[in-house]
């Protein structure tokens, strides 16, 4: 089995850029993940605005009894959430990666426009190679 069900990219404003499934069972349709990721989005800034700590960055982990939704919030405000098997391990090393890639491949492309869709090859030639890292660290634990 994998360890990861799906990835998720949403930019400041909320929009989806970037979403895709590594689950065996069936795929989400569009409609879905983009209600999934403008949820989460929300639920995201709500935290951070209810949080009794100052400075709180927004939830990090959800847990719930099949699946475990990981988040990494880069500085400009971009999200990165995996959704996982339940009690997968060391998903923000694999999130910080995933955002180095983000950065090397995409932000660097002279023909991404900011905040739009990601559709870069070499960002899905890497993308594709770090998560099939990750399932073999994953199945050889």
């Amino acid at each position: 089995m994998a360890a990861i069900y799906s990835l998720y990219i949403i930019n400041k404003s909320g929009g989806l850029i970037f979403y895709k499934d590594y689950g065996l069972a069936g795929r989400m349709d569009t409609n879905d993940s983009l209600r999934l990721a403008s949820l989460w989005h929300s639920m995201h800034a709500i935290s951070q605005q209810l949080s009794p700590i100052s400075g709180c960055s927004g939830i990090e982990l959800l847990e719930a009894d099949t699946f475990d939704l990981h988040c990494f919030q880069s500085l400009t405000g971009t999200k990165f959430f995996v959704v996982s098997e339940p009690g997968t391990q060391h998903m923000e090393n694999l999130l910080k990666h995933i955002y180095e890639l983000y950065t090397d491949y995409v932000l660097k492309n002279p023909f991404y426009e900011m905040e739009m869709p990601i559709r870069c090859e070499l960002f899905d030639i890497n993308l594709s190679q770090a998560i099939q890292k990750d399932r073999v660290a994953y199945l050889g634990r």
